[in-house]
């Protein structure tokens, strides 16, 4: 059985890739925390990505046939205070998986975002030229470019609006608005800031057809179909059975945030439909997926 690393294994994306691989590969999970959150048969390391020598031995030691970088600095407000952190996380232990990957011959997929566009003309294409606004979206180009810049076979998964449950992990988007709508609480959503809504399953597929079909290139992964915050929130609310006339409409000019953020963004996903055979889920599916999910958590 070939063997999968995964890093930030105790986060969304980190979960969900040990769920969509448990079954076909040994997994070894990599994360700041002090155990492995999904399951105690993970070979699981208490690790800090920023240390090169920690990396180092790991991976000489377990030896991975694929590495799935799952861990980031994603704080997109937070990255402009805290720059040497961000760049250590989302730039140098890139560097020092990718040295490494190349020394034991595993393949590196790598998770990047649609924040290196300035969102002026979207939907992109992987061919489109990047200009990230903020220093989040500088840092995470720059981690793209350091593995283009490496010896290592690779594969960069660009996604945006992502979103899902798990065990102990920071509300997203979606968990969110459902909690708060529960609560009987309004909401303030912008609805000029556009983009494919992605359940976190819906990504580790993607991720499943780069490993099977063996393609290591570039790919915009993100759900079917584009769509405003606003809207996409209106649609969670019929969905979960809750009160869109809680759900207010604003600008993005009007929150005033420290950060701008692209607006006219989201994925053309032709690259990913015919060269990996991936079906991007429907904002209904993954709305539907989620649930049950949820259910199961009795987290609804």
């Amino acid at each position: 059985m070939k063997r999968i690393l995964i890093t930030g294994i105790n986060g969304l994306l980190g979960q969900r890739c040990f769920y969509e691989f448990k079954d076909d590969f040994e997994i070894i999970g990599l994360d700041l925390h002090s155990s492995s959150i999904v399951s105690p048969k993970v070979s699981y390391y208490t690790i800090d990505l920023t240390q090169r020598n920690q990396i180092k031995e790991v991976l000489l030691h377990e030896k991975p046939d694929y590495i799935l970088n799952m861990a980031a600095f994603t704080n997109v407000d937070g990255a402009e205070n805290q720059r040497e952190l961000c760049w250590k996380v989302n730039v140098e232990s890139v560097e020092h998986l990718a040295y490494f990957a190349h020394k034991i011959g595993a393949k590196l997929v790598h998770v990047s975002t649609d924040y290196v566009f300035d969102g002026k003309s979207g939907p992109y294409r992987e061919t489109d030229v990047p200009a990230p606004l903020g220093y989040y979206g500088k840092s995470k180009l720059a981690g793209e470019n350091a593995l283009r810049k490496s010896d290592a076979t690779f594969a960069i998964l660009r996604t945006m609006v992502l979103f899902g449950t798990g065990i102990d992990i920071r509300l997203n988007f979606v968990t969110w608005l459902i909690q708060t709508l529960k609560e009987k609480k309004e909401v303030t959503i912008v609805d000029d800031q556009f983009g494919n809504p992605t359940l976190a399953d819906d990504l580790t597929k993607a991720i499943r057809c780069v490993i099977e079909r063996d393609k290591w290139d570039l790919f915009h992964i993100g759900g079917l179909e584009i769509i405003d915050r606003y809207h996409f929130a209106v649609e969670i609310a019929r969905y979960f059975d809750l009160d869109p006339k809680l759900i207010n409409r604003t600008t993005t000019t009007a929150l005033n945030q420290q950060v701008p953020r692209p607006l006219k963004s989201g994925f053309i996903l032709e690259k990913a439909i015919t060269e990996l055979n991936h079906h991007p889920m429907t904002i209904e599916t993954s709305l539907k997926i989620l649930k049950k999910q949820l259910k199961k958590a009795k987290l609804l």
